[in-house]
Formats: structure tokens, sequence, C-alpha cells
């Protein structure tokens, strides 16, 4: 089972240690989620500002956020539905904020490595449905994050 991947780094500020164990814990999860091998997807890291400007643009929030998914798989209303396309999903884009990224590893006192990689996951399961707008949904999706996180050696510190 093998993701593909592709991660850009617009800041310039998150090491190639850091993007490969991105990577490494996207390939983890998503064999542990029983994701089709070959699905696709992007994460790109950016600034604050990048972040926000996205933000505004396409949730209409005024604000810089730590993580943001578009996840491509889904049907809108009124979309159709393509049949007969045996081709390898592709899943979305997580775009992450390598700011927020620091400020909340500060806030939460833990390393840069683990919020990276909690955003990364987060955004992830998006992708593959998850959500968090009832109680039960982020419940489930909160508890998931944790049994990857955790399972993959990203604990809490």
């Amino acid at each position: 089972m093998s993701l593909l991947i592709d991660i850009v780094d617009e800041t310039g500020s998150v090491s190639e240690e850091m993007l490969k164990e991105v990577e490494n814990l996207l390939q983890f999860a998503a064999e542990r989620e029983g994701v089709q091998d070959q699905a696709e997807v992007s994460v790109t890291i950016v600034s604050n500002d990048d972040i926000h400007q996205i933000n505004k643009e396409y949730r209409g929030k005024d604000a810089p956020t730590d993580v943001i998914s578009f996840a491509l798989e889904e049907e809108g209303e009124g979309e159709i539905e393509i049949v007969g396309a045996e081709m390898p999903p592709v899943l979305g884009d997580i775009i992450i904020s390598a700011d927020r990224t620091r400020e909340q590893a500060e806030e939460y006192n833990h390393s840069f490595k683990r919020e990276l990689g909690f955003l990364a996951v987060h955004g992830f399961l998006h992708l593959l449905g998850y959500d968090h707008m009832t109680k039960e949904e982020e419940e489930e999706m909160f508890t998931k994050q944790k049994e990857l996180l955790d399972a993959y050696g990203l604990k809490r510190s």
C-alpha cells in the first residue's frame, strides 16, 4: 500500500527531515485507514498570510488558521459521478501554516514535529470524510487522530 504524496514547503522554513516525517506519518495513517493503493494527496506548507487569504477566500473567515483541507473525492450537490474510471482516487489537498504550527507547538508545550504531525493527520482525516461539526463527530475524529499519532509514536509530551 502506498500513498502518492506531493509535499511542498512554500515557506522554506521546514526541514527536509520534518517533511519526510510528514510523508511517513501520512503513509502510516493511510495504511491504518485502508486507503486505496496509489491514492494521491498534496501537502503544502504556507505562511500565516497565505493561509489567511485561503481561509478568507474559500471559507469566508478573515483570519489565519492552522490547517485547511480540500477534499477532491467528495461529490457535491448536482455533480455527476464518474463511472468506470478505474483510477486511484485523488484525495485532495492539505494546507498547513508553518507559523501557526510553531505558535501552537509552543502554546501546547510540545514539539514542532508533534504539532506538524497532528495537523497533517487532522487534515488527512478530513480528506477521508471525518469531521467535527457535532459532538459525536468530534469525538470520533479526535479519538482517531490520537490513536494514529500514538501508534506512530508522536504522543503528546
